[in-house]
């Protein structure tokens, strides 16, 4: 626009420098007239060319202005769809929350996952790994048919027997199926079965030394390796015994025959089935029994497997199945009546 302007100008002053050389006052009135509505067109032109552009950039100004609302409302929309979204998600997980928490949710949890995962320990004759490394037992032949009555894999993990209640919660294993113990410990921290297996806490100690420890204050002056978490150690506590923690009932009866403490205390079936004449350890023998017991199997607090187990050892009693799995690991007299 300003460069217009100086170009008006110019026009008029080379109009009136025309008119000065020729001389003529009337031709040189005429000219300045004429120069004089020259510049004023040219200005008028120019400042109507200025006004044009800068309606023109308001134009655009506008434009954008308009378009940036468009964005700012389709962001506007966006954000409404990701709010909508989010609630959904939150609604879908609250829904996921309340089915876990329904008192249905733990069978219904299982064969919606195609498997039962049983906690257990390396226990014979509860659970052990035969010769191709397969689980097998009293504990894991049963627990292998509820499995299947549920339609689902028994899935069997080791665990470390101290954090069996912890392992439960976190839902790392659905059940503790072991020849567990039926403790304060346990029937406040979990949902238990009726009793099924009668036991007892033995003191295993080697066999040329059985003559000397007849009574508990015979075996009092003895020093014990006991299972973590277990009954056994219970035992030892309450009877005020000096012992060290190991981590399963195995391992506590390789110290005993490696020489590293004088005695163990283990249940008495699986002393049965792990030590004396025609085992692994021929040179070891139990002696005085501690405590009387009773196994159960545990499951998550206020979950429905447990009831559901129950229904199934039932059966099992009635049809003589479970008697039958007891005789092939040499339970069977202390299976309890279902």
């Amino acid at each position: 626009m300003k460069r217009k302007l100086i170009a008006a100008m110019l026009t008029a002053t080379m109009a009136i420098g025309m008119t000065a050389c020729g001389g003529n006052g009337g031709a040189q009135n005429s000219a300045e007239n004429a120069a004089s509505e020259a510049a004023e067109d040219n200005a008028e032109e120019a400042e109507s060319t200025a006004a044009s552009e800068d309606t023109a950039e308001a134009a655009d100004d506008g434009a954008e202005a308009s378009d940036a609302a468009d964005d700012g409302a389709e962001a506007g929309d966006a954000a409404d769809d990701g709010a909508e979204a989010s609630d959904a998600a939150g609604d879908s997980a609250e829904a996921g929350d309340a089915a876990e928490s329904t008192g249905d949710s733990d069978v219904e949890y299982i064969k919606g996952k195609g498997k039962l995962i049983i906690g257990i320990t390396d226990f014979a004759p509860m659970d052990y790994k035969d010769d191709n490394g397969d689980w097998i037992g009293f504990d894991a032949d049963l627990a292998k048919k509820v499995a299947e009555s549920l339609g689902v894999e028994a899935e069997f993990v080791e665990i470390d027997w101290d954090n069996k209640i912890l392992e439960l919660k976190n839902k790392s294993i659905d059940v503790v199926w072991n020849g567990m113990t039926l403790t304060n410990e346990v029937t406040s921290s979990m949902e238990c079965t009726k009793p099924y297996l009668n036991n007892a806490q033995v003191v295993v100690v080697p066999a040329d030394q059985a003559d000397s420890v007849k009574t508990v204050e015979d075996a009092a002056a003895l020093s014990y390796a006991v299972e973590a978490g277990s009954a056994g150690e219970q035992a030892a506590t309450d009877n005020g015994f000096d012992f060290i923690s190991v981590t399963s009932q195995a391992d506590a009866v390789m110290e005993v025959q490696a020489g590293t403490s004088g005695a163990c205390i283990i249940d008495l079936l699986m002393a049965g089935a792990m030590i004396g004449e025609g085992t692994s350890y021929p040179d070891l023998t139990h002696t005085v029994e501690l405590t009387t017991e009773e196994y159960g199997i545990g499951c998550r607090q206020d979950s429905d497997l447990a009831a559901y187990i129950e229904d199934q050892l039932k059966a099992m009693y009635a049809d003589g199945s479970m008697l039958e799995i007891a005789k092939t690991y040499g339970v069977q007299d202390a299976v309890i009546e279902q």
